[in-house]
Order: structure tokens, then sequence, then C-alpha cells
């Protein structure tokens, strides 16, 4: 239990937060698999997901190398799979 109101508060909005963040990386978790597990990736939905991984980075919710990283790999895939 917090010993001061601003520490309830924190308490409270890092709850909140921690809730909207995990769904934005489940939402990535399924953009991912969806990209991977189709045999011709659509151009559209790798700029989907890109444009989604530099939002999530922006708002500090995954790291920036982490989202440049799965860029790269995407890129790559799209790249092999021509």
């Amino acid at each position: 239990m917090a010993n001061t109101q601003s520490a309830a508060k924190r308490s409270r909005q890092s709850l909140s937060r921690a809730i909207q963040n995990r769904s934005v990386r489940t939402r990535l978790r399924t953009l991912q698999k969806r990209v991977r597990s189709n045999t011709t990736p659509d151009a559209e939905q790798i700029r989907g997901l890109i444009a989604a991984l530099d939002k999530a980075a922006k708002r500090g919710i995954i790291h920036r190398n982490a989202a440049d990283r799965r860029k790269a790999r995407l890129n790559a895939l799209l790249v092999r799979k021509k």
C-alpha cells in the first residue's frame, strides 16, 4: 500500500499504462505472426507492421534498437520472398 497520495497516484498510473502497453505488444506480436506465416507477404501488411513498430518505439513501449532490428528482418524477409 502506498504511503502518500502521490505514490498511490503513481501506482494507479503505472498499472493503467502497463495494461495499455501490454495490448500494444500483443498487437505487434499478432501482426508479426501474420506477416511471417504468409508464404508471400503483402507489402501493405509489412508497411503497416513497420508503422506500428515505429509508433511503439516512439512511445517507449519497445526499445528503438529492437524496433530497428525487427524492421531490418522484415525487409530481409521481403527481399527473400520476392
